[in-house]
């Protein structure tokens, strides 16, 4: 028998819809966030989200079937992700990470791969934030 992958391990496709649903909570009412988003639902936002971290955590690939390669950065290039937003985004995921009560060290791992990515989609520097990686 294999390895469960994290994606079984952490309870599947209904952990990762309850993580997705509370960050959107945040997101929702946050006044540099929720401008981010252009469609009036975030319904559809949120369940993109769902099926991207479900398939890079070994769930499903329901998200690439249907719209390819991830191209994360490309697809958020028309969003100014300036350090503010990125601080905004991880707020509203560590609420979001912390509301699951996964037991380490998955909650962690987790949230590692969500900092690290945060960080990576920032493209707008603020002239007063030193740059990341140097």
């Amino acid at each position: 028998m294999s390895e469960p992958t994290f994606f079984d391990a952490v309870g599947g496709e209904a952990t990762f819809r309850r993580l997705v649903d509370k960050f959107y909570e945040g997101v929702a009412e946050d006044p540099l966030l929720r401008p981010m988003y252009p469609e009036e639902d975030l319904g559809p936002a949120a369940d993109r989200f769902a099926l991207f971290l479900m398939q890079y955590w070994g769930g499903p690939t329901t998200y690439s079937d249907n719209r390819g390669h991830p191209r994360l950065r490309m697809r958020h290039a028309p969003f100014r992700v300036d350090a503010a937003a990125r601080d905004a985004w991880l707020h509203h995921m560590r609420v979001a990470v912390d509301s699951l009560g996964l037991p380490e060290p998955a909650r962690t791992q987790l949230w590692d791969y969500l900092e690290r990515a945060a960080y990576f989609m920032v493209n707008t520097m603020d002239p007063a934030e030193p740059a990341t990686g140097q």
